[in-house]
């Protein structure tokens, strides 16, 4: 692993591998630089990849620098921009990720962005009498304060029940039968420090990304889940529809993580994107 000191100190660990321009990639939620491993083959011929562990996520022991809030990662980002002296970069972000980008967007505008590609995810999580484009519909204030008891009660099964009981039946029955996927998610979350990644996901939950939607000026790709487990196609038209000349592909049948479904369309279809 390669490291960067962000502007409070913190050591922000990453992988850089591959040769060319440069490519950013921005893990969900609880992930890691591992969920980007299956298209580093065909990636890093054209580019030189980028691929972070978020503070308080991946291989960060446990600390008491400050919690890896939207604000706070989307700073560490221009930290890495700064640190390897980055320009033209084209940018990835899945779930948490694509969160990040638009703080990141938010606060530091477009110039050093050249291409970005935002995976399966809705500008404002929440939802409320005027906002059904959040998690699964109707994830409101209550059923969120709902979620924050679950993970601090159990942190892991709180983060699996959120994922299970949403909108993809498969992923609900799979989760009832104790499939083994599902178990080695279970020991994975429970090897993390859960209150880094608690307080990032109130962060995350208390964002609301609408207006930074339409002032992106560089072209974009955005891949969702056909039968992603926390949002309808018509948030991916929503956010189609925001973003300036976005690109929309759906990909059918695939769930919240539709480029790790269908992996060979998505690395195809991102190079072609950002080449």
């Amino acid at each position: 692993m390669s490291h960067f000191f962000a502007d409070d100190g913190s050591k922000i660990h990453l992988k850089i591998s591959g040769r060319g321009s440069p490519l950013v990639m921005l893990h969900g939620w609880t992930a890691s630089h591992q969920e980007w491993l299956p298209f580093l083959a065909q990636l890093e011929k054209h580019h030189q990849v980028y691929r972070w562990d978020a503070r308080g996520h991946g291989g960060h022991p446990p600390t008491d620098a400050p919690a890896p809030t939207a604000q706070r990662m989307a700073r560490d980002l221009a930290n890495l921009i700064a640190h390897y002296k980055l320009d033209k970069i084209a940018a990835v972000g899945h779930s948490m990720g694509a969160l990040t980008l638009w703080q990141y967007i938010r606060d530091f505008g477009t110039p050093h962005l050249s291409r970005l590609c935002f995976i399966d995810q809705s500008p404002k999580l929440l939802t409320d009498n005027t906002w059904q484009h959040g998690i699964y519909g109707d994830f409101d204030a209550r059923k969120a304060a709902e979620m924050m008891t679950w993970l601090e009660d159990d942190f892991a099964e709180g983060v699996l029940k959120l994922t299970a009981f949403g909108l993809n039946k498969r992923a609900t029955g799979k989760y009832l039968a104790g499939a083994s996927g599902w178990e080695r998610s279970r020991t994975a979350l429970r090897a993390q420090n859960p209150q880094p990644l608690i307080d990032c996901w109130a962060s995350l939950t208390a964002a609301d990304y609408r207006d930074v939607l339409k002032r992106i000026d560089v072209p974009s790709m955005l891949v969702y889940g056909g039968e992603s487990n926390f949002y309808r196609n018509e948030t991916a038209h929503y956010v189609a529809s925001q973003i300036p000349n976005a690109i929309l592909h759906i990909y059918e049948g695939s769930d919240h993580s539709p480029h790790q479904w269908q992996r060979e369309r998505f690395a195809r279809e991102l190079l072609e994107f950002i080449d």
